[in-house]
């Protein structure tokens, strides 16, 4: 545990809780919410517990506490208010805020102990589209601010993926119910960030349709071997990197040249799909800037 990131800025506060920075500084000084530590330099740092007090401070003052009376609880009655006024409103804010902890601490056990209240409460595609979905995007931009490490990130997403790898298998044992179309999902060459993609792969099998599920980094022939065992093929693929702004559009001119020269379909999800020619799409060729916009074309 010496490698755990244990020490943060007030920076890093601001990013991991929503609250300004600014802020944080004004509670600090008025109300003594925070006991900072001080660099030789007199530059505040905050460790773990002060990282969790001020996620359950956030959670209090979104539901109309005021700071002035939060600052009077004590130590141990913080959370268990917290723990009071969870309700249906407010458990995606705490659970995203166990997932930040758990992350930043490498914290398996308080991983499996959140996920599994939240599933004992609602089904797994509740929890995947209401809280994994907005946490992973907060872990793109708690990233690129450096307020974690990539060993941050690989960490929390190989967990997330387990349990959807583990809920996919679910209804991989089941026969699809829907045969008039195949779906390929992939990602295109030198594109690694594969949880968008799985995502897709198990909200189509919910709808009971047959899917083949090839993975990151698939060059073109092997799509092109695939359309030699099924016809009407949906292929579906994840550009959140690569190919990049200025060579995506390369790219799909392509994909339109091999693949959708017969009853071939191609879905495109991912960040740069706001990189690529709308002259380009067409009933066959289109994108969809969320998988929920996607599921519903189906």
């Amino acid at each position: 545990m010496n490698n755990v990131k244990s020490v943060f800025s007030i920076k890093d506060l601001e990013n991991l809780t929503g609250i300004k920075a600014h802020t944080i500084r004004i509670w600090e000084k008025r109300y003594n919410v925070l006991e900072p530590m001080r660099t030789e330099t007199n530059i505040r740092l905050y460790d773990l517990a002060n990282l969790q007090k001020i996620l359950n401070i956030t959670l209090l003052h979104n539901h109309g506490y005021k700071i002035s009376k939060i600052s009077k609880l004590s130590e141990a009655e913080i959370p268990e208010l917290v723990n009071a006024i969870i309700s249906n409103k407010s458990v995606k804010h705490h659970a995203i805020s166990s997932f930040k902890l758990a992350m930043m601490n490498f914290d398996q056990a308080l991983f499996l102990n959140t996920y599994n209240t939240l599933l004992s409460e609602t089904s797994f595609r509740e929890v995947f589209f209401n809280i994994f979905i907005p946490f992973i995007e907060e872990i793109g931009y708690l990233w690129q601010t450096n307020t974690i490490s990539i060993a941050h990130e690989h960490f929390i997403s190989y967990l997330i993926k387990q349990k959807l790898l583990l809920n996919t298998e679910k209804l991989q044992i089941q026969e699809p119910t829907r045969d008039d179309k195949t779906f390929v999902l992939y990602l295109p060459e030198n594109e690694l960030h594969e949880l968008g993609i799985m995502y897709a792969n198990y909200e189509i099998q919910h709808y009971g349709y047959k899917t083949i599920f090839l993975g990151e980094s698939v060059p073109m022939e092997s799509l092109k071997d695939v359309k030699k065992y099924f016809n009407n093929i949906t292929f579906i693929c994840y550009i959140t990197v690569e190919p990049n702004a200025s060579l995506v559009n390369d790219y799909v001119r392509e994909v339109k040249r091999e693949l959708l020269q017969d009853d071939s379909n191609f879905w495109i999800l991912g960040r740069m799909i706001e990189n690529i020619d709308l002259k380009l799409q067409d009933d066959r060729l289109r994108t969809f800037g969320s998988i929920s916009d996607l599921v519903a074309a189906l």
